[in-house]
């Protein structure tokens, strides 16, 4: 069994790390615990040059660090116990945006692509190349129907993969509410049949997705989506088939050898619910409805989320699991989960610190979020993160809803429960956090809600 990141970016693509290095990225996998990683951006000339120069062939159809890189890379990197000593494998990637009129409307949509060798990647963008400018972004733009980009990638090489990307996003995706389809089908037209997987994005889970039965002959993939090597694997995939590019794919399309996916809470997703983000507002679809999709602050329409684009084309009642469908389960970064308990952003200095101590002791960040026993992580000293932990396990989480372009927040505490109880190590704050939205959706703790699923 191995964990797989199959949607990131490199450096090379707008509004990205300039850490997003092969040595970087295959540095943070090994600490997520990630086996397989996508390379993202494969059409830029610059980061294609950095794959050629940097990578290797390994199990068929992926690629690994040179060997002096690897090398290099193991002295360099924080020592991180329990993790695998396969060095991390990478699956050339990318995600290309696709805009064009269809039926007299304007579809954006993104799709992520997947080539099973250096010469079949060369293929497809040589064909590329007398589309547009692959130059510009990691991530292009192309005016190419996704139909064509299908075949396209396919006239490559068979064995190409084409993932619709972030299926819910409002903006930029098959079935989003401002400029996708209502059907798969619609969008792919006679070539439909060679789609078999679907990227389900941060904003919506499988049990969102199950409400639609015309999903049902598609896996259900969630990935990264990464901008930085810190944000690997807050999404991924679970294979249980053997680690190399045909293997995988033959996983998503029969369903043999694919074991799930690891997710997000969706609230914590940018698009979850509807709302205006200029004005403050969020509103659960039955709210939007009753303001005819209208913000009731400014009168300009709102940004219609995925739980209500879900709900327009659902046929099913929540709650249905189709059968074969495989699990999942619910997870929060490691440093959403530290910052918490230390009552300071997960970007500050001091989570990187705890961060790499439960690493170096515990193990890497997917092992300590779903495996690790919790009186372990107690008697290593992390008595708080543990509680944490143990919280998020049993689906106890607090959720303020994300909406237009604006993340939502998950946490495991309630207000004033750290402040009244800081372990040794954590200093309690003298204010309590300010409220970033006075207009978010708020819901209760909640226990069992979620009907986690366990993968092990």
């Amino acid at each position: 069994m191995f964990y797989a990141d199959l949607h990131i970016h490199s450096r090379f693509s707008r509004a990205t790390s300039p850490d997003g290095t092969l040595e970087s990225l295959a540095c943070w996998a090994r600490q997520k615990g990630l086996g397989v990683l996508g390379t993202g951006d494969f059409t830029h000339p610059g980061w294609m040059a950095d794959i050629k120069s940097k990578l290797i062939p390994a199990e068929a159809g992926l690629f690994r660090l040179k060997p002096a890189l690897e090398k290099q890379l193991a002295k360099a990197q924080l020592p991180c116990r329990n993790a695998a000593e396969a060095p991390i494998q990478f699956i050339l990637q990318v995600e290309i945006a696709t805009i064009y009129k269809q039926d007299g409307k304007t579809r954006k949509v993104h799709h992520l692509v997947f080539m099973p060798s250096l010469d079949a990647a060369d293929r497809f963008i040589q064909k590329l190349e007398r589309i547009g400018n692959l130059k510009s972004d990691g991530r292009p733009i192309l005016g190419l129907n996704s139909r064509n980009l299908l075949e396209t990638a396919l006239e490559a090489d068979r064995d190409s993969l084409l993932i619709p990307a972030h299926i819910w996003t409002p903006w930029f995706s098959v079935l989003g509410s401002k400029s996708g389809f209502d059907r798969i089908a619609d969008c792919y037209g006679d070539l439909a049949p060679h789609i078999f997987a679907l990227e389900t994005g941060l904003s919506s889970d499988p049990m969102m997705n199950w409400q639609l039965s015309q999903l049902d002959r598609y896996r259900l993939v969630s990935n990264s989506d990464a901008h930085s090597p810190s944000k690997l694997g807050r999404e991924s995939c679970v294979f249980e088939s053997a680690a190399n590019y045909f293997a995988m794919r033959d996983a998503l399309a029969t369903g043999v050898g694919y074991g799930g996916t690891i997710e997000f809470f969706p609230e914590e997703g940018k698009y979850h619910m509807d709302g205006h983000r200029k004005c403050n507002q969020c509103l659960t679809p039955a709210e939007s409805r009753k303001h005819h999709d209208i913000c009731p602050i400014c009168n300009k329409p709102l940004t219609i989320g995925v739980m209500h684009r879900v709900a327009e084309l659902a046929d099913r009642p929540e709650g249905t699991r189709p059968a074969g469908a495989a699990d999942f389960r619910y997870l929060i970064p490691l440093t959403e989960i530290i910052g918490e308990t230390l009552c300071v952003g997960q970007a500050s200095r001091k989570v990187e610190e705890l961060r790499q101590q439960l690493i170096s002791t515990i193990g890497p960040e997917l092992f300590i979020l779903q495996i690790a026993p919790i009186d372990a992580i107690k008697r290593a000293g992390f008595t708080l993160v543990a509680e944490a932990i143990k919280r998020m396990r049993e689906g106890k989480v607090i959720r303020e809803a994300g909406y237009d372009g604006e993340y939502g927040i998950i946490r495991l505490f309630k207000n004033n429960e750290l402040k009244s109880r800081p372990p040794k190590h954590i200093r309690a704050p003298e204010k309590p956090a300010k409220q970033k939205n006075k207009n978010r959706l708020t819901s209760a703790t909640l226990s069992g809600k979620t009907n986690q699923l366990d993968l092990f």
